[in-house]
């Protein structure tokens, strides 16, 4: 079960250690939507993590979002953002992360993924080989299939922490 082992665990997007990221050689990161940057099916994202993000590319971070969404459902969410982004990306299979790093012009060695969800965003960097940040889930309403889902998640997380 190490392939479900994040790399990093924090308490929110805002710690998450970019000091650490760039000496790791960290240049892009592919970011989830829902429930990551924005509360589940709400296509608006908080003020804070909006100025994170802008923080992110002064920094040098390359960004882009991978989604299961649609592109509109995307597109809403990112209008003022001007971010790429992947969407039906079928996390966890491996080609949407692929799409995106050929986006982003990085590399396994140079990419991050952040994400809520074990079973999409982790397994889907973890199986590339990808360095993966677990975030906490910003709302508990969510899709029905990812509320059965946590609870798998909370077993295997509970043997990591």
């Amino acid at each position: 079960m190490t392939t479900m082992k994040p790399d990093f665990f924090v308490n929110s997007l805002l710690e998450i250690p970019l000091d650490v990221l760039k000496d790791k050689g960290i240049q892009g990161l592919i970011i989830d939507l829902d429930n990551t940057l924005t509360n589940w099916n709400c296509s608006v994202i908080d003020k804070e993590i909006c100025k994170w993000l802008a923080d992110l590319e002064k920094q040098g971070f390359k960004i882009i979002i991978v989604s299961n969404n649609s592109s509109e459902r995307i597109e809403a969410s990112l209008s003022k953002l001007n971010l790429p982004y992947v969407p039906y990306a079928l996390k966890p299979g491996k080609r949407a992360f692929l799409k995106a790093m050929k986006i982003l012009g990085t590399t396994v060695n140079t990419t991050a993924v952040i994400g809520d969800q074990l079973f999409t965003d982790i397994l889907g960097g973890k199986r590339l080989g990808l360095t993966t940040i677990l975030v906490p889930p910003l709302n508990k309403k969510e899709f029905i299939g990812t509320r059965i889902m946590r609870k798998l998640e909370k077993i295997i997380l509970s043997r990591y922490l």
